[in-house]
């Protein structure tokens, strides 16, 4: 069978005297994908990232959690474990999500609204709920 490209079909490949050979590497990088839009899969990716909303918590929930910072603040020098669950809101979006710690406490300031533990501040606004072995005295008291 016949082609019309017989005669050049088994000619030598040409090698350019002028130009020197382009390595393979840059050669397949001509070929690469073209991404006219870019950074629109990081954003994508953003907004469908979930965020949490901030509880707001009931007046009896509030003053169950002023009771224990109190009662916290009165027994300082026991450095009893606590877990306090308290939202972190998301730098990039509305929203955050709710993270728990459990830690000795190590500072209480009342006129700043803080709690410090071993290695995080933690903003009274931003606490849920604060559970631990110590505050089965509270009953005591």
């Amino acid at each position: 069978m016949t082609s019309p490209y017989d005669d050049i079909i088994n000619l030598p490949h040409h090698v350019s005297a002028n130009h020197p050979q382009m390595s393979m590497c840059d050669r397949a990088a001509q070929f690469s994908p073209f991404a006219a839009l870019t950074g629109y899969e990081d954003a994508i990716g953003e907004t469908g990232r979930m965020t949490d909303e901030r509880r707001e918590l009931s007046e009896l929930k509030q003053s169950e959690l002023n009771t224990k910072l109190a009662f916290l603040a009165k027994h300082l020098k026991e450095e009893q474990e606590v877990s306090i669950e308290f939202f972190v809101p998301d730098e990039r979006k509305t929203g955050g999500s709710y993270h728990t710690i459990i830690g000795a406490v190590k500072k209480i300031s009342l006129p700043d609204r803080i709690i410090t533990l071993t290695n995080e501040v933690i903003r009274f606004d931003d606490i849920s709920n604060i559970s631990g072995a110590i505050f089965a005295k509270i009953e005591n008291e």
